[in-house]
């Protein structure tokens, strides 16, 4: 049995159902996660701290097998510049570690959260349950009203 985690905790005082996904904590990557679990890597999304020039950072959920296009997310949020946190900054900013970052894990601390639109064409998707080595499989309706996740135009194909 896997301890549970705020995420966990949050969706039951919720009342979402979700399925919890576990692989080895030594994997940090969307599609590493894809590849362990036999998945597809667009299924399981990657939560990305992105900055701003002033303002609290931004949670991104994209798809596993997509990069993040920072100036498509900035002209959807209406900022001139933004940038992806280091990896030693956004477990700064987040308190989790890089591979385990999750909006679900987040909810209190009031993080704008977004979502590529490309989650709205599935149903359910796999993201981080704020810990290395677990996944939670959630309708993507459950996740966006949990999170309050604005569904945008975030991310692009990656380059091979």
């Amino acid at each position: 049995m896997t301890e549970k985690t705020n995420a966990m905790r949050a969706l039951e005082a919720r009342k979402v159902p979700y399925e919890t996904y576990t692989f080895p904590p030594e994997i940090h990557s969307a599609t590493g996660v894809a590849e362990a679990l036999g998945l597809p890597a667009s299924q399981v999304y990657k939560t990305l701290v992105v900055v701003r020039e002033q303002g609290k950072p931004l949670l991104v959920m994209i798809p596993g097998d997509r990069e993040l296009d920072l100036k498509r997310l900035a002209k959807a949020v209406g900022e001139k510049k933004l940038r992806m946190a280091t990896h030693k900054e956004a477990e700064s900013l987040t308190g989790l570690q890089v591979g385990g970052i999750s909006a679900l894990a987040l909810l209190n601390r009031r993080f704008e959260v977004y979502i590529d639109r490309a989650a709205t064409k599935l149903e359910r998707v796999l993201v981080s349950a704020g810990r290395r080595g677990i996944n939670l499989g959630i309708r993507v309706d459950d996740l966006i009203r949990v999170t309050k996740a604005r569904v945008i135009e975030a991310a692009s194909e990656a380059k091979k």
